[in-house]
């Protein structure tokens, strides 16, 4: 879109979504989840294990929750980390600090010690709520922090007793974690005492001095850093808040009720902003899961039947190797939605292909966002799929490609970085002014533009067509190779699951492609595999430009994932380097 035109042009013809919305300034995140309360507090907020909370009872214990944390001593403006997954004491912190003007500092619960220690320091953060199993790690670092307080959770607290019980006949005797005797630990606590605390003393609501306004930082997240650590990113409650709004414009079909498997970490952008804030200021139903095991995916679409799904491509592979849903009726999706990672054409139509033949009326809605704008910023209409794109701006959401690095603005159907401005841009990074500078940049329009490093393009109607991350550019004798541009076509192979392309040295064209590849079939047989590879490559040198052809084709039962399910390329990078070998 060009910028002169500050009216999309899709606006012209699809009418499911508000062009603008407006926007509560002065509104906290827990404030306008508190105005869903209010008109629906008899309906069920979430799902753990077959405990289920209305909305009016989950207010009381956010209430409870930043009364005790006033009563440690917990002040506007101060950091308190959050490392748990998703649990109703991870949703109720949140809500909690926020209702006291604190700021969140989400941690994942699997970090390790020295990377949880980083983010303790940089954040200044002296209270923690953390699952129990991170104690160790929280006791190797905590004398290297300012640590003063760690309130410990266990993820069967709000477990029904029956669930809890099986829960530590299976699972929990395998759990090692010393655990401390908090009698004799004046800097620990149970979740337990923690609340009790919160009975003690009155803490006035309506205290303007505690409260959070738009503006104010309501949560750090962290970006996945390719290298050294990764950044903290400072969002507000008006990124929060616009992201709310504009998603339930945006997917234009979800109502309170709904059911949504909260499948995304808490301590990611997508499940905080997406699965928890977005959800319960619909005033939907979380069904909320601890841990997420793909393997088990089908199960819980029989058991829990939801209405929306909201995760990552790896997700949607599970469904397509998934033995266990032979005519099984899935017709109570009404929203599915891809994100996190790109999702292939391929794929995508292999799944939408397995949803019609199990009794459901929706497609995978491709959306697009990172965490320096929480999460997502364009979806894929209701309806309006265009092949190969990532959908179209949220409302008050501007998108344009520019030259890599500057603001020249591209014309349509032209290739170059993606830049988007908008109520849900990150306000910067934690202590990072020269990293904020090189990603959030003033045009000469007078917006502020994030400069995502993702290449693009976008046509005359607005639709944007992600192409590849800049950093994953492959230069080969010269040629630019897109990964991206060669996975789709790997994947489009019947026989093909899901592949990753990476570059590896080249005595004399710099670099060359390889391709790992999980077959569909998960052949183990050597001879047969070799068999699938050698057609895959055929494939390969009809569908692509002989300089884009893969030069080695490698079998692997899984690709690797980051922490919040992502390939990560990287460690495939790795593993070729540490190999020695060259093309």
């Amino acid at each position: 879109m060009q910028t002169e035109q500050i009216k999309t042009p899709w606006y012209a013809f699809y009418k499911d979504v508000r062009a603008h919305l407006t926007y509560p300034q002065e509104l906290s995140l827990y404030e306008l989840m508190q105005q869903r309360t209010e008109q629906i507090p008899d309906n069920i907020c979430y799902d753990y294990f077959g405990k289920k909370e209305t909305y009016a009872h989950l207010h009381k214990t956010i209430e409870t929750c930043a009364n005790a944390f006033w009563q440690l001593g917990v002040k506007r403006g101060d950091r308190v980390s959050i490392c748990m997954p998703n649990t109703p004491e991870a949703v109720i912190s949140f809500y909690a600090l926020n209702k006291i003007g604190a700021v969140a500092n989400m941690i994942h619960p699997l970090s390790a010690a020295v990377e949880i220690r980083h983010y303790l320091t940089v954040s200044e953060s002296e209270y923690i709520v953390a699952v129990d199993l991170c104690f160790t790690k929280l006791e190797e670092i905590r004398k290297e922090t300012h640590l003063k307080k760690c309130i410990l959770v266990s993820v069967t607290d709000s477990m029904p007793f029956p669930v809890k019980c099986g829960y530590y006949l299976t699972k929990g005797r395998n759990a090692k974690s010393k655990k401390p005797d908090q009698k004799d630990r004046p800097d620990c606590m149970s979740w337990k005492k923690f609340m009790a605390l919160g009975q003690k003393g009155v803490q006035k609501s309506d205290d303007t001095g505690r409260r959070s306004k738009g503006d104010d930082v309501a949560a750090i997240l962290y970006s996945g850093g390719t290298t050294g650590y990764p950044k903290g990113i400072e969002l507000t409650n008006l990124n929060f808040n616009a992201l709310a709004m504009q998603g339930e414009e945006m997917c234009a079909c979800l109502q309170p009720g709904d059911r949504l498997l909260a499948i995304m970490p808490v301590f990611h952008g997508f499940g905080l902003g997406i699965c928890i804030h977005t959800a319960l200021c619909v005033g939907c139903m979380d069904i909320l899961l601890p841990r997420f095991d793909a393997k088990h995916f089908d199960r819980l679409l029989k058991k829990y039947r939801p209405n929306i799904i909201a995760g990552v491509p790896t997700l949607y592979e599970a469904l397509l190797k998934s033995d266990r849903l032979a005519g099984c009726d899935l017709s109570f999706l009404k929203c599915v939605i891809s994100g996190g990672d790109s999702l292939s054409a391929a794929l995508k139509q292999k799944v939408d292909q397995f949803l019609q033949q199990h009794g459901a009326n929706v497609q995978i809605r491709e959306g697009y966002g990172l965490t320096e704008c929480v999460t997502g910023s364009c979806l894929t209409p209701l309806h309006g799929y265009r092949e190969g794109s990532i959908g179209i701006p949220y409302p008050d959401t501007y998108y344009k490609i520019v030259k890599p690095q500057t603001d020249m603005e591209l014309p349509y159907g032209e290739e170059g970085e993606i830049v988007l401005s908008g109520p849900t841009v990150m306000k910067g990074y934690l202590n990072d002014s020269e990293e904020t500078d090189k990603v959030l940049k003033r045009h000469g329009d007078g917006r502020i533009w994030l400069h995502t490093g993702d290449l693009g393009v976008m046509d005359p109607d607005g639709f944007i067509y992600f192409k590849q991350r800049l950093k994953r550019l492959i230069i080969s004798s010269g040629y630019c190779l897109y990964p991206q541009y060669i996975e789709n076509v790997i994947d489009s192979h019947k026989d093909v699951l899901v592949s990753c392309v990476v570059g590896i040295d080249h005595p004399y064209k710099v670099q060359v492609a390889k391709a790992y590849i999980v077959l569909r079939n998960g052949e183990k047989d050597a001879g047969k595999r070799e068999e699938l590879l050698q057609d895959i490559r055929r494939h390969c040198e009809k569908n692509l430009a002989k300089y884009a052809w893969p030069y080695a084709y490698e079998a692997i039962e899984e690709l690797p994932r980051t922490l919040v399910g992502k390939v990560a390329y990287k460690e495939l990078l790795t593993k070729e380097e540490k190999s020695g070998e060259t093309a």
